[in-house]
């Protein structure tokens, strides 16, 4: 495994604000030279990078786990299981994305805000995924005064135009279930949001990867055991070692946490093709 390399994002560095300013004024400029000297190019570079898929699409996974590879606890406590430096992590991919997306259980269990509160820099479009459209509008994402949400739910799902202060985006479904990712990207694109940070939870991101739809994935890992819980992916079962999903990532240090950057380039593991 890399070294982890000190990260420059650490909240108690000189000048942190003003670099993080800085690289928010190239966030929309492509300039790849630019990015590549800016002090936090390294890690945010690639997610800044004009998309290079068919769909128009940059597409981001992200989850937080412990050590021994869970996302919460068997009861869904999951906060927090990382750190300042990944929450703070977390709302600057906000920032740096047009469009954060959910699926339904997370915004049930949680009922998160996804904005930038933390840092300076615009919040992004929730997206939800609720494929039979069965979550209720007392949910924050649907309130009004907050950043716009799309809710997503399938094409014969049964319900009006508006949830709540969300607008209703209908998509295809999947042959095995669920929505059908690959369809819903250039959707998406087409409203402008090329540029997507799929946040959670671990089903949404496992679904994502399972299907060929992640461009890069990051992963932060706590000094936690819980020896328990929730596992951070669900995927097929693999019979071979071989079946697995190798790849090639980036180690970054978070404070007490470790940050895997992680390049997929829409790579699925071999139990899913």
């Amino acid at each position: 495994m890399d070294t982890p390399t000190p990260d420059p994002r650490q909240a108690e560095l000189p000048g942190e604000d003003s670099a993080w300013d800085a690289l928010l004024r190239l966030r929309d400029e492509h300039d790849a030279a630019a990015l590549a000297a800016h002090p936090l190019g390294g890690l945010f570079a690639p997610i800044l990078a004009p998309p290079g898929a068919p769909d128009g699409c940059m597409v981001l996974g992200r989850l937080a786990q412990t050590l021994d590879g869970r996302i919460a606890t068997a009861s869904g406590s999951s906060q927090w299981i990382g750190g300042r430096g990944d929450i703070l992590h977390t709302h600057r991919l906000r920032a740096l994305c047009d469009a954060v997306v959910i699926g339904a259980g997370t915004v049930r269990h949680d009922n998160p805000r996804l904005t930038t509160r933390e840092v300076h820099g615009p919040s992004p479009v929730r997206v939800v995924l609720d494929t039979d459209r069965r979550l209720g509008t007392e949910h924050g994402v649907f309130a009004a005064g907050g950043p716009p949400t799309l809710l997503v739910c399938a094409e014969d799902a049964q319900g009006p135009g508006r949830h709540g202060a969300a607008e209703v985006l209908r998509a295809p479904r999947a042959a095995i279930g669920g929505l059908d990712l690959c369809a819903l990207l250039p959707l998406l694109a087409a409203r402008g949001l090329k540029r997507l940070f799929v946040e959670g939870g671990g089903l949404t991101v496992s679904r994502f990867l399972a299907s060929g739809c992640l461009d890069r994935l990051h992963v932060t890992v706590a000094p936690v055991l819980l020896g328990s819980g929730i596992p951070a992916f669900t995927l097929p079962e693999a019979a071979r070692i071989a079946d697995g999903l190798r790849f090639e990532w980036q180690v970054h240090q978070l404070g007490q946490d470790v940050l895997f950057d992680i390049a997929l380039h829409r790579a699925r593991p071999a139990v899913c093709a």
